[in-house]
């Protein structure tokens, strides 16, 4: 092949995938097919299996206490996560749209620096800082606080730290991705015709970070319902959620129909959810383009 026939290769490519973008359609569809509609498809025919083939896991979904418990943890989990990272991921994007481009950076890397560690990193850590012997036990202890070490781990407590420490990033950018396009030219002109700085902020700027609020909120959420290495870790016997209730079922117990029917359970409960926002709040609000 000459250099002017390999140079002129890339260009007979693109022109032959623009004249015919069925084919290219086609291939995104057996690419998604193969990798979720198969798999979704075999975990719905599993858990069709028991003792025969039926719905008797489906009779044992909605028969058995085990289930209504974990589904309970789970949102109980998901709904406090997402409003401490709420409270918490706000004032940081917020704060990241009035510094600087330097302090903006060190910002993001501040946030961006535990998430690029592994998740396993981070819960021991949590482990090490809340244990009965931690940082925070001896502290409080050597302060005078308390008189013996607090119970801040293997309870619903220790896991919404450690969940809420992993997806404070996904509330963060979101939002910050929200803000950075907000006009502030409104709230100064807000400002110049009286308004105090916080009636600026909850009538002009707040409303307008909305979109960024609901996209953020639906990602921590979402994380959180499906959420199972810090759960596992830093969760008790009494706090077990959808996802480490589907691993005791096939790891321990090798039920894998029921299993599967929990993971059915568990893809229809976000998936509602997702289309109950969805619908309330618009996909644009979601996509952050609201």
């Amino acid at each position: 092949m000459t250099p002017a026939s390999a140079a002129a290769a890339p260009a007979l490519a693109a022109r032959y995938w623009r004249s015919r973008p069925g084919l290219l359609v086609l291939f995104c569809l057996a690419f998604f097919a193969a990798l979720y509609l198969y798999p979704l498809a075999k975990l719905f025919v599993w858990s069709l299996y028991g003792p025969k083939l039926g719905l008797a896991n489906y009779e044992r979904l909605f028969t058995q206490a085990s289930p209504f418990i974990a589904f309970r943890n789970t949102l109980d989990i998901a709904v406090i996560v997402t409003l401490v990272c709420l409270a918490l991921g706000y004032p940081i994007a917020y704060l990241m749209t009035t510094v600087g481009p330097r302090a903006r950076a060190a910002i993001s890397l501040l946030v961006l620096v535990p998430f690029w560690t592994s998740i396993l990193v981070r819960t021991y850590a949590w482990i090490v800082i809340l244990g009965k012997n931690g940082i925070v036990n001896q502290a409080l202890t050597d302060w005078g606080v308390v008189a013996r070490p607090l119970s801040l781990l293997y309870n619903m407590f220790g896991v919404q730290v450690g969940l809420s420490h992993v997806l404070l990033p996904f509330m963060v950018f979101p939002l910050y991705g929200v803000m950075a396009r907000i006009d502030m030219r409104l709230v100064r002109a807000a400002r110049s015709l009286g308004a105090s700085p916080a009636r600026a902020f909850l009538h002009v700027f707040l409303p307008l970070s909305l979109p960024g609020v609901a996209a953020g909120c639906v990602l921590v959420f979402v994380l959180g319902v499906g959420a199972y290495v810090t759960p596992a870790l830093l969760g008790g016997e009494g706090e077990v959620t959808l996802a480490t209730l589907i691993e005791l079922m096939i790891r321990d117990l090798l039920d894998w129909g029921f299993g599967a029917t929990l993971g059915v359970m568990l893809l229809t409960v976000v998936g509602t959810l997702f289309v109950a926002f969805s619908a309330a709040l618009g996909l644009d609000r979601l996509t952050g383009r609201g």
